[in-house]
């Protein structure tokens, strides 16, 4: 496996044509079963997901179905939220860096359409058989610091289910469901950086993983909150047990009252 960058490219705006500003800078580079892995920031700049610094946390609470967990802290307060893409992530995925000045970045409106648009336009432009992810950094439970992740894709497949299949000792796999998205959109960061001004990078020698355009996008890696062990904070599941205690109590007592 090999991953390059397709160097830098000029400030996007809203409107531009990312399929035909990624395949200008490929120049020819591309092969096919390559994965083309975008930054969300230049998608959404592209799509014009741009509200004024000033109005951050309104966007964020605009952009919030959820709130996971909040907590004060010298610098203000951290919200972990469920956004409308329905991916949990601290201020919904509302970022200031590598904005226009003055402005902060949303995500995009629906990151596997938007994934779809740029992989269906450089499939039509290159002939070629290509994927197309759209990565964005996010913290994880449990673990310091913080990776790139897949959020939207298409035209590859964003897990690789394992189970049924051998361990190298012959074991039968049960439970492993390879997060191959994800690993993809980590291993791109490495190269792409946060800061080098290179938002693209081509992931070659993964071309088992391509496969048809409507292949089923990075929402599938989104584990549902209904089996989620830990959908909500330390804080917040102590708040709503205490809540269901106080009013089943209440409940008792006024059933209690009636009875007697």
């Amino acid at each position: 496996m090999s991953i390059f960058t397709l160097g830098g490219f000029s400030e996007i705006r809203a409107g531009d044509d990312l399929a035909t500003l990624i395949a200008e800078a490929a120049q020819s580079r591309l092969l096919d079963g390559d994965i083309i892995a975008v930054t969300s920031k230049i998608v959404s700049k592209a799509e014009g997901r741009t509200v004024l610094a000033a109005d951050r946390e309104q966007a964020i609470t605009d952009e919030t179905v959820r709130v996971v967990a909040s907590r004060a802290h010298p610098g203000g307060l951290t919200r972990i939220v469920e956004n409308r893409q329905g991916l949990v992530m601290a201020a919904a995925g509302v970022d200031t860096s590598n904005a226009p000045d003055g402005m902060v970045l949303l995500l995009p409106v629906d990151p596997d359409r938007s994934a779809r648009a740029i992989c269906s336009a450089l499939r039509e432009r290159t002939g070629l058989r290509l994927g197309v992810l759209v990565t964005d950094t996010a913290g994880r439970p449990w673990r310091e610091g913080q990776t790139d992740i897949a959020i939207g894709a298409a035209g590859l497949a964003v897990l690789d289910d394992l189970r049924g299949t051998a361990d190298a000792s012959g074991r039968r796999l049960d439970v492993t469901v390879a997060a191959v998205a994800d690993e993809i959109a980590g291993a791109a960061d490495l190269i792409k950086g946060k800061t080098s001004g290179n938002p693209v990078a081509v992931v070659r020698g993964l071309g088992r993983l391509v496969g048809d355009l409507d292949t089923v996008g990075a929402r599938a890696l989104q584990r549902q909150s209904d089996t989620d062990m830990f959908r909500l904070g330390t804080a917040e599941a102590r708040a709503e047990g205490y809540a269901e205690g106080f009013a089943a109590g209440r409940a008792a007592s006024v059933a209690a009252g009636s009875a007697s």
